[in-house]
């Protein structure tokens, strides 16, 4: 199988996010081949260079999201566009426009069927018809990267805003605003002016691949969007971190760079894009239980999504887990934090537990605040190490956003845990591990005195978590998931092929392809009647 995997500010790229687990299911399926079709954000992410890559992957296609379009998408089909091209333009991104300007504005009536993205089943619509027909357009006319940037567009987003039913915080755009939104907006539909689509040269690009793996839901599955409408190409999205929650978050640490009308516009956009991506996904993979009820609320059915969490190499952790002769011993005085940065809960924690048992010791696992004098017995180490956990008694772990890998590894090592209720705390540890209330010190140090007290409990929960994590969160189980999610995909929906199919290839054919043979009327046997 020939899969394509679509990536955004991601691998191949060294510096990009979520490679790890991108080069964990490229490795670990190599009997698969892979083609990358890779957008990056930035200058600096490209001059970092890229994963050593196997030889399964047989190609790597890049595009930028970032300054000004590639030399390519500046050709004279698209640059020079006929009158009746210019039409179907104005007419796809006026809707398109309309459709983003008025997102999130306040419903015209209580019957407004506003769904989970804050937009009404006519703006979802209507989005969706006008990008497919920009992704039309671009296939025909050879790109949309100076049409997106022309005084046509501009006056059709200006008139989006200023018409009746637009977003109260996009009345008052001025040029300048119209200008940066528009400049974004050609970044992020850049992706449908790509020459990945095939008849270039020969090249087939993304016709010639039999599913489309994107790892977000933001302008990533864009191409596999595209190639599921020319060539019906199945459609797998994958996110270990909502793609628009990382939007609002970014662009609200950024916010000081862009004005009202351009962020509120960006956003609307985004949120669309996302509901139109889950809409087409034949499957929708979180990585865990908060991805997965944020990926309802902006959109996603609940039949497509299935939950894939994901690998840890717990090869690092095995003699720590298994007890091997050398490794550090349970002292029975030492507790380890991995939580995160240290905040003043954890200090009045440390103080409680200390009264009660003086000789506690605390490992934090960071750099110390400047200005803060840490007191005394505690040590500080740059990045947790399987002896880092090993020298711990009781391990402090968790995370209060995104997926708690430092709770996971010290489960591998086979350590009792304690971790603020948080984030997708309780999906990981199930009941092997204490979970205290966040920010709660008396709690806290209750429960590490609980487990420093009783050796006996601290070993029966150690092992149940090492258990848990070689059951739930292993590579090869990560691996051997997507294998399997991988061939269902194809043989519901087999990619058509320009030659004859080879009958000895699995999935060739799709079931019913072949209509069914036609028996002969059946005829009485010719000593019918005969005595």
């Amino acid at each position: 199988m020939r899969v394509g995997l679509l990536t955004e500010g991601g691998y191949p790229y060294a510096a990009g996010e979520g490679g790890q687990w991108c080069d964990q299911l490229v490795r670990g399926l190599a009997g698969h081949e892979f083609e990358i079709y890779a957008l990056s954000r930035g200058a600096r992410q490209e001059r970092c260079g890229w994963y050593g890559l196997p030889e399964q992957v047989r190609r790597v296609r890049t595009a930028p999201l970032w300054g000004d379009p590639p030399e390519a998408l500046e050709g004279a089909p698209g640059g020079a566009y006929g009158k009746r091209e210019r039409r179907r333009f104005g007419e796809h991104f006026a809707e398109l426009a309309a459709a983003v300007g008025s997102v999130g504005a306040p419903p015209p009536d209580p019957a407004d069927d506003s769904g989970p993205t804050g937009c009404s089943s006519d703006q979802a619509y209507r989005f969706a018809d006008a990008l497919h027909g920009l992704a039309d357009l671009a296939h025909d006319a050879g790109g949309l990267g100076p049409a997106l940037r022309s005084e046509q567009a501009l006056r059709a987003l200006e008139a989006a805003c200023r018409a009746p039913g637009a977003h109260p915080a996009v009345y008052g755009t001025r040029v300048a605003d119209l200008l940066a939104a528009s400049a974004l907006l050609e970044r992020a539909l850049r992706p449908l002016s790509l020459d990945w689509y095939g008849a270039t040269d020969g090249d087939r690009g993304l016709a010639a691949v039999d599913l489309c793996h994107a790892t977000s839901a933001g302008p990533a599955a864009l191409p596999g969007l595209l190639a599921k409408r020319f060539f019906g190409t199945p459609l797998l999205v994958t996110e270990y971190e909502v793609r628009l929650r990382a939007y609002y978050l970014n662009s609200a640490a950024s916010a000081a760079g862009l004005s009202l009308p351009v962020r509120t516009l960006l956003a609307a956009f985004h949120r669309l894009l996302t509901a139109e991506v889950y809409r087409r996904a034949d499957l929708i993979t979180p990585g865990d239980a908060q991805v997965r009820r944020w990926q309802e609320r902006c959109g996603a059915d609940r039949e497509r999504l299935r939950t894939v969490p994901p690998g840890v190499d717990e090869r690092p952790y095995e003699d720590v887990g298994e007890g091997a002769e050398g490794t550090v011993v349970d002292d029975g005085r030492t507790l380890v934090w991995a939580g995160g940065r240290t905040e003043p809960y954890l200090w009045e924690a440390l103080d409680i537990v200390r009264e009660a048992e003086p000789g506690v010791r605390l490992r934090v696992v960071g750099a110390p605040l400047p200005g803060n004098q840490p007191p005394d017995g505690v040590r500080f180490e740059e990045s947790a190490s399987p002896e880092t956990y090993a020298a711990g008694s009781v391990v402090l772990a968790g995370a209060a956003d995104g997926f708690p890998l430092p709770l996971v590894e010290a489960m591998f090592c086979g350590r009792a845990t304690v971790s603020p209720d948080a984030g997708t705390v309780r999906e990981v540890i199930g009941g092997t591990g204490l979970v205290v209330p966040p920010r709660a010190p008396r709690e806290l140090a209750d429960a590490c005195l609980a487990l420093l007290r009783d050796p006996e409990r601290r070993a029966r929960l150690g092992a149940a978590a090492r258990a848990r994590a070689l059951e739930l969160f292993t590579v090869e189980r990560h691996v051997t998931a997507f294998g399997g999610i991988y061939l269902e995909l194809i043989s519901h929906a087999p990619v058509r092929q320009d030659a004859p199919a080879d009958p000895s290839v699995p999935f060739a054919h799709a079931a019913g392809a072949h209509p069914p043979l036609s028996w002969p009327a059946r005829q009485a046997p010719t000593w019918a009647g005969r005595r």
